[in-house]
């Protein structure tokens, strides 16, 4: 059996960051991903906000990455034929306490070297959103908050590294696994796999996966669940800049957003739970959302909603990430990777990387490193639909075209199951929910995934 370089435990959205960097510096990468297709835990369900890092803790690793992954992805957004909306974003106080609360973020973000911040009165935000309640007191307003495609970068980080060597094993549950001083084998529900360095970026279970191969865990996953709800693209127009609410200690609050899909998002909720499985969407707090968001623009009240959906934070006992190296058993833990996740990946990735060279690892760098193109799905560039020779529309609430479903199940890196073909295509997600194309997926997807869909899986 060969032995890998690296083993990197979950292809979340960090996993797949790391596999990229990892691959490009010249490591021998072999990623382990229980689920059948990439973001397939708790990174499927993100707000797809890309922070500047204004109100993280100065001088944190957090910050850090998160500021060095924001500047990395755009600086290989294009390359990649992946969107970036220019939004900015306003932090609203909606009460004297709040607009008190202000005078302190601005001055956190200022230190954290974001400093084209600035205050509007409540005159300059009906300027710039006139929908907005005029209940809106003051902001501050943060330039650089945008807001992406949550699901596609990931793939394309993925789809760089395997055409580098990288091998990607999906299914394939780290069950046990032992180390010799030099090598680690894993046992794993796909077979065994032999690396000299692991790394956990397990998420919702990288406690567990430090306790039951380290023999202890140093943190303890909490999981936090978070409720969203999309209106419909009629609501798009209604919006220009992501409303962010003045922090708790606890959370970051409710965020009022458009989609790079032209929807406009209200979420998440911060709800502790047990369960490391099941993210159950529960109608009072649904509603809960739907009322907030129409108390921040009252014109939503007219709008339809198109979907809820909930997703898993991978929250502990602290607030920080909980990046840990174990030079002596050649591993590191990456875990505690909460809500700013999506934006540091890539600064994780650097960051992890710049410990394994600090454990003595040193590698060759691919000198020319290929780079992959992406369908894009955002509704602001030009869609699929649009060029000619797609075939037939499949999904008409998304326009998803026959011939962006039959390269979505082909290919390097082909869906393997019915959320990896959601996520790399839009279908299902759109006003019906799949009511009218789940016949036709099933028929398209037959001999695809491991659980073949059947006629109403896709609603």
């Amino acid at each position: 059996m060969s032995v890998a370089d690296v083993a990197i435990v979950g292809a979340g959205v960090v996993g797949c960051a790391m596999a990229r960097r990892f691959t490009l510096e010249g490591a021998k990468v072999v990623l382990l991903e229980r689920g059948t297709d990439l973001l397939s835990g708790a990174s499927k369900a993100n707000s797809a906000i890309l922070h500047t890092g204004f109100d993280a803790p100065t001088g944190s690793v957090e910050l850090s990455c998160m500021q060095a992954g924001y500047s990395e992805y755009l600086a290989i957004r294009e390359s990649f034929n992946l969107p970036l909306l220019e939004t900015g974003a306003m932090v609203v106080a909606w009460s004297e306490s709040e607009r008190a609360a202000l005078e302190g973020i601005e001055a956190q973000a200022r230190a954290s070297g974001v400093g084209d911040v600035r205050r509007l009165t409540a005159e300059e935000i009906r300027s710039r959103e006139p929908e907005l309640s005029p209940r809106a007191l003051e902001a501050l307003l943060v330039p650089g908050e945008h807001v992406i495609d949550p699901w596609s970068p990931f793939l394309a980080y993925l789809l760089q590294a395997k055409m580098h060597g990288a091998e990607i094993a999906f299914a394939a549950e780290v069950l046990s696994g032992a180390f010799d001083g030099e090598v680690w084998t894993l046992r794993t529900s796909m077979g065994e796999r032999r690396a000299r360095t692991v790394i956990n970026s397990a998420g919702l279970y990288g406690d567990r996966l430090d306790a039951r191969l380290l023999g202890a865990a140093s943190f303890q996953i909490k999981p936090r669940k978070g409720q969203f709800v999309v209106f419909d693209k009629a609501a798009a127009k209604l919006l220009r800049t992501i409303i962010l609410p003045v922090p708790s200690e606890r959370t970051k609050g409710v965020v009022l957003t458009r989609t790079a899909f032209g929807n406009v998002l209200v979420g998440p909720t911060a709800e502790e739970q047990e369960d490391r499985e099941r993210a159950t969407v529960e109608e009072n707090a649904l509603r809960a959302l739907i009322a907030r968001a129409v108390e921040m623009m009252p014109a939503l009240a007219d709008v339809d909603v198109t979907a809820v959906y909930a997703g898993l934070r991978p929250a502990t006992e602290e607030k920080g990430y909980r990046i840990s190296t174990y030079p002596d058993r050649n591993w590191i833990t990456v875990g505690g990777i909460r809500s700013t996740g999506m934006t540091a990946s890539l600064g994780i990735a650097r960051h992890v990387y710049n410990l394994y060279e600090e454990m003595g690892h040193r590698h060759s760098p691919v000198a020319e490193p290929a780079t992959p193109r992406v369908p894009n799905l955002a509704e602001d560039r030009p869609r699929d639909w649009q060029s000619s020779g797609y075939g037939e529309i499949v999904c008409h609430c998304e326009m998803v075209t026959l011939r962006e479903i039959e390269q979505a199940l082909s290919g390097p890196l082909p869906a393997g199951d019915l959320g990896g073909l959601k996520r790399r295509t839009r279908c299902g997600m759109g006003r019906c929910q799949g009511f009218y194309c789940n016949a036709r997926l099933a028929e398209l997807t037959k001999d695809h995934f491991a659980s073949p869909l059947a006629i109403g899986d896709a609603a």
